[in-house]
């Protein structure tokens, strides 16, 4: 379990400086820096500068700063690699992945650039054959940090519908989430379409959190603050983690491995989860101070 605040992830346009400068003092646990579909192909060279200047310069704070670039098939993806690979971001996004090679050729053009070994390597989920990858992908290699949804690409494949529920992409979402786990890296989920629709993205998030996701891909400042809320450990489940550790602990002292607290049995597994959710919320409280 990782316990970086992946709450809220922000996708902003590399095209849009003004967007990139706004990006310093949101409250996004996140940036999604995109060189690929959010640009058109004729500012693709100004959106790589202006990232990679936009990331060097810095100023964003403990935000995780994510380059998105465009896939080693096009005609901008090595270009891409090569520019972002020493600018100091926290993980390049690759789009479209679908096998362990493409991860594979993507870190060795980074390599070849001199990109440092702690640079991460996210992956985009969003072809039908790349979700029925996603446990090869999510192992590719020890660089692999994290998986993101794509849902909208992957419902254009799938031709299927963005339902209230989203049955159509509840087998695509769990086989991410499964993969993830299984790697110990993150997942984020996709993003929700319709800025006007609170109550849906609302019901999105609180699915995406039950179901085991890490936080939300957001495409408006506007959502972030939903994000972050639902995403967030309640107060309640903070301080009944806090009680079953000490529970737990003082029960330890004594030899005992398990014990009751208020009626519910308390084993080790549960100290775990709660000592993560601890830590999570410790770490988002010294994020927004």
């Amino acid at each position: 379990m990782q316990n970086r605040p992946r709450r809220s992830v922000l996708y902003m346009p590399g095209s849009n400086a003004r967007a990139l400068e706004k990006g310093r003092g949101l409250k996004a646990d996140g940036l999604i820096l995109d060189l690929e579909d959010a640009v058109t192909p004729d500012a693709k060279a100004t959106a790589r500068s202006q990232i990679c200047d936009a990331v060097r310069q810095g100023g964003y704070g403990r935000r995780e700063l994510i380059v998105r670039v465009n896939g080693l098939d096009s005609a901008w993806g090595e270009a891409d690699l090569k520019a972002v690979a020493l600018i100091g971001a926290d993980a390049v996004l690759l789009p479209k992945i679908e096998t362990k090679t493409m991860v594979e050729d993507a870190i060795s053009v980074l390599d070849d650039a001199g990109a440092p070994p702690d640079l991460a390597i996210w992956c985009m989920m969003e072809t039908p054959l790349g979700i029925l990858h996603a446990e090869e992908i999510a192992f590719a290699n020890d660089r692999v940090g994290g998986l993101v949804l794509g849902t909208s690409d992957l419902a254009k494949d799938l031709n299927a519908a963005h339902t209230k529920d989203r049955l159509p992409f509840l087998l695509s979402l769990e086989l991410c989430v499964l993969a993830a786990h299984a790697a110990g890296i993150a997942i984020l989920d996709g993003v929700h379409l319709d800025l006007n629709d609170e109550a849906g993205f609302r019901r999105a998030c609180i699915q995406g959190k039950e179901m085991g996701m890490d936080g939300k891909t957001l495409i408006h400042p506007k959502t972030i603050d939903m994000a972050n809320s639902v995403y967030a450990p309640s107060p309640e489940d903070i301080a009944w983690s806090r009680r079953i550790i000490a529970a737990h602990e003082a029960a330890a002292r004594q030899g005992q491995g398990v014990v009751v607290v208020e009626g519910k049995l308390i084993e080790n597994l549960h100290v775990e989860s709660a000592t993560y959710l601890v830590a999570m919320a410790e770490a988002i409280a010294e994020r927004e101070e």
